[in-house]
């Protein structure tokens, strides 16, 4: 019955998908929906921005091992990033009517700055996409029993994604995001009424147990170290994670302003509030069956949730439960394969070839989803890291490379070109060069020290240049930069 089901939701899903399809008659349709989806919608896909394999499997597991304290990136950072990003992207860029980021930066900069920028964003997504991969083969190796493994499930996982994405785009990945928003937070819910009703004393006891084993406790003890660790955490997905262009998508494809800064809001602070729902599943776990998840949670932390639903629950919860965590995790994945594809079809493969027509991009587009998804199956078959480590590594290439000429770009009108290469190539070689020479073992995360060179970098590759050129007054080259400004980017600087 349960293998069943899930057949006939897959099902549905690809329909729902490729119906969707019919509305894409152009590019802009692909990328953006035709810059036309309504408020709920835009929340939903805010909100499954994020909730995807990482927040039902490793937020849950984390949180079971280290507590708040282990869970600062996600969701306390990504709840934040967007926030940030819809008061970025909402008044500033919503404006333009762009497809990509890159677009912002060749506009604001130069054709360099686009470039390179867009391939620090699409490789920032290999980690994350592997990871809702990795999580598709880990249920369907658990809900077939073993029968299917899970490289065989990642490869059956990818391959129904982007059935429905390779011809959907935005489209598809809308409409099934406001779907499956609604059947991830019912079954998680109901999972969660079924689980307290096991343990003693219900959700309290489960919420008392964790505060007095120190679970709800959220700032590290007073040790610099740890302190600066998780900073870094936090920062990382705070801000690396602004830079993303399936963000970017999801907002700008409101219909208005005002619905993208709203609908950026409420999904970030429903997705903040939901992601403590794997959280207090997987605790419970602990209490239901304490020899069996201890053992599990020294081999496989990420079997937490699927062994505690198959084991102790009857087959309505199962059901579900697993249709919950496949409409989060395909939602996630359908969204983060169609963005790099994206913006690497307009900021790089358009660049090379000006004079595409609009259906020859919109294949070109479609060209490039299928070969990231193939890159990305391919890293996740081979990459043994966790599904939450793979997701809060993602951002540390945007962090160093991509964020600082982001932010500069909209709010700092002395900035430019050089300035943007200058930042992202220090920030970007100074993190490299921690990473591979001390990695975990330096005293401040590496990806901060490229952060803090990056800003270094703008600030110096804008100023220098100009004063020494410019020796004459501070107000010649304000006039300068702001006319220069005005030009590329049409006063969004204001």
């Amino acid at each position: 019955m349960l293998i069943t089901f899930v057949i006939l939701y897959l099902m549905l899903s690809v329909g729902i998908g490729l119906f969707a399809a019919t509305r894409v008659h152009n590019a802009k349709d692909f990328a953006v929906a035709g810059r036309s989806l309504p408020l709920p919608v835009v929340t939903a896909t805010v909100f499954a921005t994020w909730f995807g394999a990482e927040a039902v499997f490793g937020i849950s597991a984390t949180f079971v091992k280290d507590g708040l304290t282990g869970v600062v990136a996600d969701p306390f950072g990504s709840s934040l990033c967007l926030v940030f990003a819809g008061v970025l992207f909402s008044r500033y860029l919503y404006k333009l009517n762009i497809l990509t980021l890159g677009d912002f930066y060749r506009m604001r900069y130069s054709r360099p700055v686009e470039v390179i920028t867009t391939l620090c964003i699409v490789a920032s997504y290999l980690g994350w996409v592997a990871a809702q991969i990795k999580a598709l083969g880990l249920i369907f190796y658990v809900v077939t029993d073993g029968v299917v493994s899970q490289e065989a499930g990642m490869i059956l996982g990818t391959a129904i994604v982007l059935a429905y994405t390779t011809f959907g785009g935005m489209f598809s990945v809308a409409i099934l995001d406001f779907v499956q928003m609604a059947v991830s937070m019912g079954g998680l819910l109901f999972i969660a009424f079924v689980v307290s009703g096991k343990v003693d004393g219900g959700a309290s006891h489960v919420i008392a147990h964790a505060r007095d084993a120190g679970k709800l406790e959220f700032f590290p003890p007073a040790d610099p170290m740890l302190w600066l660790t998780f900073l870094g955490a936090w920062v990382t997905m705070m801000l690396g994670s602004i830079p993303q262009q399936d963000v970017f998508q999801r907002i700008t494809s409101a219909s208005s302003q005002k619905i993208a800064l709203w609908g950026s809001v409420l999904g970030a602070s429903i997705y903040f509030c939901f992601t403590f729902v794997p959280m207090f599943i997987a605790y419970s776990a602990t209490l239901i069956d304490p020899k069996l998840f201890a053992d599990l949670l020294e081999k496989d932390t990420q079997l937490l949730l699927p062994t505690l639903v198959l084991q102790h629950t009857p087959l309505v919860a199962q059901v579900l439960f697993f249709g919950a965590v496949l409409s989060a995790i395909m939602s996630c994945s359908s969204a983060t394969l169609l963005a790099p594809s994206v913006t690497f079809a307009e900021n790089v493969l358009k660049g090379f070839y000006p004079g595409m027509r609009d259906h020859q991009f919109l294949w070109a587009m479609r060209g490039s989803l299928v070969g990231f998804a193939v890159i990305v199956l391919s890293f996740a078959l081979h990459s043994e890291s966790s599904i939450f480590k793979m997701v809060e590594n993602a951002y540390k290439v945007t962090l160093a490379g991509a964020f600082v000429p982001l932010l500069a770009g909209i709010l700092w009108r002395r900035a430019t070109s050089q300035g943007a290469l200058a930042a992202i190539v220090g920030g970007l070689g100074s993190w490299i060069l921690i990473e591979v020479m001390e990695g975990e073992a330096s005293p401040v995360p590496p990806q901060l020290i490229g952060l803090g060179v990056s800003l270094l970098g703008m600030w110096a590759g804008s100023l220098l240049p100009q004063w020494i050129a410019h020796p004459q007054s501070a107000h010649d080259l304000h006039a300068t930069m702001h006319r220069k400004t005005a030009a590329h980017t049409g006063h969004v600087a204001h």
